[in-house]
């Protein structure tokens, strides 16, 4: 009898050690996973970000080339409608000096 719980015993013993046992090793893998899932959220987050800047800067630029499209419009525009003298264009030019660089005097 003291055989048969000796070995109950030791059993019990074995099942506890296998039981620590798994949970640690379920402990190792969930953090394991848990290390991943972060690495790939950041190598998502870092990949968006980039993919959000190629986007931004296409963006810019398109709207750079259509800024200066229409800039190119407008001063057609203006040249076809405008006719000036020599006179009145040395006038004008002075003027936007004036204003621009702040000079007080007429040129």
């Amino acid at each position: 009898m003291r055989d048969v719980i000796q070995r109950i015993i030791a059993t019990e013993a074995e099942a506890k050690q296998i039981v620590s046992a798994a949970r640690a090793e379920a402990e190792r893998i969930a953090s394991d996973a848990q290390k991943e899932g972060q690495g790939i959220v950041a190598r998502v987050r870092q990949e968006a970000r980039r993919e959000a800047e190629k986007v931004l800067e296409a963006a810019t630029k398109d709207a750079e080339q259509e800024k200066q499209a229409r800039l190119a419009r407008a001063a057609a525009e203006i040249e076809l409608q405008v006719r000036l003298d020599e006179a009145s264009k040395q006038l004008v030019v002075a003027g936007v000096l004036r204003c621009v660089c702040g000079i007080g005097q007429r040129m």
